[in-house]
């Protein structure tokens, strides 16, 4: 079960502050895309996401995009953001994470990967070496590709609850 914990639980990935990052050494931010960063049925994100990356930006952390969405879709989605990014990441596999450290030259303890979902981004995350933090998907409907994963994570978070009591949801990082 340990490939799928995460390392932090939290409401939202909008309750991630500069301050807390700072605090636990944490550089850079990579993040999934749908239902993490935006709702998979919202491009164009909201004035809280905007304002959010804003923040880190100012305090120098890096928010990365690591996407198993298709270059065009990415890029489409970012482009009014000015994130950098990387696509068809194959999450669960450590393909797009390590391209990115490779890439960005990003030390593994300074680096966290953000998602909604345990079995691709905890697994990923966890693969890879970096700390993970699984938030709550962004609106309650999923993209058809995402229904079968979320039928499989009900299974795992109750093995996860029962192994690991102290994963527990928080409004920021502790």
């Amino acid at each position: 079960m340990n490939i799928f914990k995460p390392t932090w639980m939290i409401e939202r990935i909008y309750n991630l502050s500069a301050k807390d990052l700072k605090a636990k050494g944490i550089t850079t931010v990579l993040t999934d895309l749908d239902n993490t960063l935006i709702a998979w049925n919202n491009p164009d994100g909201t004035p809280e996401l905007k304002r959010w990356i804003s923040e880190l930006k100012r305090e120098g952390i890096r928010v990365i995009v690591v996407s198993n969405n298709s270059h065009s879709r990415v890029s489409k989605a970012v482009a009014g953001l000015g994130l950098e990014f990387d696509a068809r990441a194959l999450k669960p596999l450590t393909v797009g994470i390590k391209r990115v450290l490779r890439q960005y030259r990003l030390k593994k303890a300074e680096t966290i990967m953000v998602g909604d979902q345990l079995l691709t981004d905890m697994v990923a995350a966890n693969l890879s070496g970096v700390r993970g933090v699984l938030v709550k998907p962004l609106i309650e409907t999923d993209a058809w590709n995402t229904k079968l994963n979320r039928f499989l994570e009900l299974f795992i978070k109750r093995s996860l609850k029962k192994k690991y009591p102290e994963l527990v949801w928080h409004k920021e990082l502790l």
